[in-house]
């Protein structure tokens, strides 16, 4: 039986979830329970609170099985839970270090992204789940096809103040506007496989510090489950955890997680603001219109003037369909622009970067803004990453989207590769990270891994140039560049940019290829892992 009295803890929570209406009478809501103190927690305290907030609550759980046993131990610890209090319980698993090694990502991003999939898959209309085993569906109802779900209009998950704290120092050590130091959000809409809402997840506790849940579990008299790897300081969450916030908390200020977690709630207010004022000036300030090269025919019209290359318009349509960017021109009046203050230069920028796809860094926008502000810039172009140019016009600004039917100019990048670190790759529309593993560390499989003892030199990541060689693993000598982008059908100005890592003078790493088998991880040795993520994809 839970709780008949309901905990001064529980008041505060619920004054947070009427605050940030993150919950209303009649929702369905699955806690996605670990085993750990925050989950258990949040259970715990949503089971005192329903019957005020009038919710049906079930428990969610996904066994990571990264932990062999202990792992197996923390999903019948769960399961054990959700029967003491007579609730459903929807329960799934998946190799997560199977996953990071076939991926070439983190355990840690694995396991987020296989947790939230499944979370995701859960909040829903009711539907038959064919794509789901039926044993992995446990107090679920069934129907005539097999497991149908009940309608979880949301999930509700254990982020704490503490972990909203950490989020937004890592944030800033790495580098983030107020998008990123707005840090962990109390609430993320779920969309269907249309784009249509159906759902949320929620973080109740966002306002409640780790400590204070530990402390009411020991009140109740409810046990958790320890999960070691939390401990485990390879993990840039538990070095952010165990050695920068106390070091903060002892020689700085003592509710300093307080103080961030307060930073992080302004700074999404303030992005909130920006996002609806933005959202008037790309339908008002900015003006999108499709190049006149990129139009169709009319039907029975002969369509002159292509370059020699274009074979057919649907050869210049596949491209359009396939590129990565917006193929529309962009432009904005240019005394509206230059009148406003640079807050709202810099968002408007921003912005039009972002729908149009062009990976635009604050360098960038610096230099835009400049160059709109110019005497006598009128006529003038400008360069952008991706093949896009801005041109300024006595009154407008025109961006003007990379024309497919020319081949894609030079556009030549390099940078240093710290080991660790990582690198915004603009011109590529990305990021570049490389990170160290120990012998026996973390699960990768040794073919995406370099072989630290190996390397011939410093690492730095480029275009390819004309002449390159690389040797990926499982082929039988090493081929052009060129020609291997070829093979992938890899169409321009996208292949001109494709990034490549050197160590010294040698690729040994590129882009979507294996790498290669002469500098793959030895057994003993440490390892070296690259790889790369979208610079949305970095900012989240």
């Amino acid at each position: 039986m839970y709780h008949v009295f309901v905990h001064s803890l529980a008041h505060r929570v619920l004054g947070y979830i009427r605050q940030e209406q993150l919950l209303s009478a009649g929702d369905r809501v699955g806690v996605a329970v670990s085993g750990g103190i925050d989950s258990v927690a949040l259970l715990r305290l949503l089971l005192e609170l329903r019957g005020e907030l009038g919710l049906v609550v079930s428990v969610v759980h996904f066994n990571h099985k990264l932990r062999g046993a202990e792992s197996d131990a923390d999903e019948q610890f769960v399961a054990a839970l959700a029967r003491d209090h007579d609730l459903e319980f929807f329960c799934d698993g998946d190799d997560v270090a199977g996953h990071a090694r076939e991926e070439g990502v983190s355990v840690e991003t694995a396991a987020r992204e296989l947790r939230y999939g499944f979370f995701r898959y859960l909040v829903g209309e009711e539907r038959d789940t064919p794509g789901l085993k039926p044993e992995s569906v446990r107090g679920g109802l069934r129907g005539p096809k097999g497991p149908l779900f009940h309608h979880l209009d949301k999930i509700g998950t254990g982020h704490t103040l503490d972990d909203q704290a950490e989020t937004v120092l890592m944030r800033m050590i790495r580098g983030a506007g107020l998008r990123g130091i707005g840090g962990i959000y109390p609430r993320i809409a779920v969309e269907d496989e249309d784009g249509e809402f159906c759902g949320e997840i929620v973080r109740p506790l966002l306002s409640i510090g780790r400590r204070e849940l530990e402390q009411y579990l020991r009140e109740i008299g409810q046990a958790w489950r320890e999960d070691a790897t939390n401990l485990d300081e390879k993990f840039t969450r538990n070095r952010v955890r165990k050695l920068l916030v106390p070091l903060l908390e002892k020689e700085f200020n003592p509710a300093v997680a307080e103080s961030l977690a307060e930073l992080a709630e302004i700074a999404r207010g303030e992005e909130d603001y920006w996002e609806n004022e933005i959202a008037g000036w790309m339908g008002t300030g900015v003006h999108w219109s499709e190049p006149a090269w990129a139009r169709q025919p009319a039907p029975g019209l002969v369509q002159i003037g292509l370059p020699d290359g274009d074979k057919a318009p649907e050869e210049l349509r596949s491209k359009i369909e396939n590129t990565r960017w917006l193929v529309m021109n962009a432009s904005v009046d240019r005394l509206w622009f230059l009148g406003e203050p640079i807050a709202v230069q810099r968002r408007v920028v921003k912005a039009m970067g972002e729908r149009a796809g062009i990976p635009l860094e604050f360098k960038h926008v610096e230099e835009i803004l400049r160059f709109a502000a110019e005497e006598g810039a009128s006529g003038k172009e400008l360069s952008l990453p991706l093949g896009w140019k801005m041109v300024c016009e006595l009154d407008e600004l025109v961006f003007l989207t990379p024309d497919l039917r020319q081949p894609a100019p030079s556009q030549d990048y390099e940078y240093e590769l710290p080991l660790p670190g990582e690198v915004a790759v603009s011109e590529a529309g990305s990021l570049i990270e490389v990170k160290r593993v120990a012998p026996g560390g973390e699960a990768y499989n040794p073919e995406h891994l370099l072989d630290a003892d190996s390397l011939p030199g410093r690492l730095k990541v480029r275009n390819w140039r004309a002449g390159d060689r690389f040797w990926p693993a499982h082929t039988k000598s090493p081929k052009k560049v060129k020609e291997l982008l070829q093979e992938r059908h890899v169409a321009q100005p996208e292949r001109r940019l494709w990034p490549v890592v050197l160590s010294g003078d040698e690729i040994v790493w590129m882009r979507g290829f294996p790498l290669p088998a002469r500098y793959q991880a030895k057994p003993g040795h440490e390892g070296v892992l690259i790889r790369e993520r979208t610079v949305a994809a970095a900012s989240e």
